[in-house]
């Protein structure tokens, strides 16, 4: 089993990988492969609502985007992290994510895989970012891990991060509990249980 974890801050070895890094330790240890995913710091494009994706199955613009799609279909579990700016996730991984989740709610890449939100500020903030990000997964039929407290850690520099004793063990947490679910998934399909059945989508506009 492997966990994709997104590094959405523009800082590679920054506060919000120093928390990931804590999440995927925890997950190594349960015998869970990880995998650091880093957006960058090269533009992403927001959605375009062309829709060509429908008919493609990838984004039409070639970047990024399309990288971490082709990943995402073979991993079983995700961990989106963000820096928190204006009190919300970075500009970059709000793009990355609207984009990400147009095509792949799409193509059935997330339907039922655990996700969890990470979010790193120096201050305040943290709850909105936190709230903006899981509204991803709550649209996605994606079972949301929690942990102890909020996913978040608190700091200026990675070194403060650490410092954030309770922080880092919610850290710790989160990668522990996203491990005991994926591999209850995994014995609940060896005992035969199915996914639930899809009902067709109803769609309803309120103007007239």
């Amino acid at each position: 089993m492997k966990v994709l974890l997104v590094n959405g801050s523009p800082r590679e070895k920054g506060c919000t990988y120093t928390a990931l890094t804590e999440v995927a330790g925890a997950l190594e240890k349960q015998a869970i492969e990880t995998e650091i995913f880093h957006v960058g710091k090269k533009p992403i494009s927001g959605c375009h609502g062309c829709y060509a994706c429908q008919q493609t199955g990838i984004c039409f613009m070639k970047d990024t985007v399309n990288e971490f799609l082709e990943k995402a279909i073979e991993a079983d579990g995700f961990i989106f992290g963000s820096p928190v700016h204006f009190a919300s996730a970075s500009g970059t991984l709000t793009a990355f994510m609207d984009r990400v989740f147009f095509v792949g709610l799409r193509r059935g890449i997330f339907h039922y895989k655990p996700a969890a939100a990470v979010v790193s500020a120096r201050r305040g903030g943290t709850t909105a970012t936190f709230d903006q990000i899981n509204k991803y997964f709550t649209i996605s039929n994606m079972p949301v891990v929690s942990s102890q407290y909020w996913n978040m850690v608190h700091g200026n520099t990675p070194d403060e991060v650490r410092q954030d004793l309770e922080g880092i063990q919610t850290m710790r947490t989160l990668g522990n509990n996203m491990a005991w679910l994926l591999k209850s998934i995994e014995a609940g399909k060896a005992a035969g249980i199915t996914l639930p059945e899809k009902e067709s989508r109803a769609i309803t506009n309120f103007i007239r």
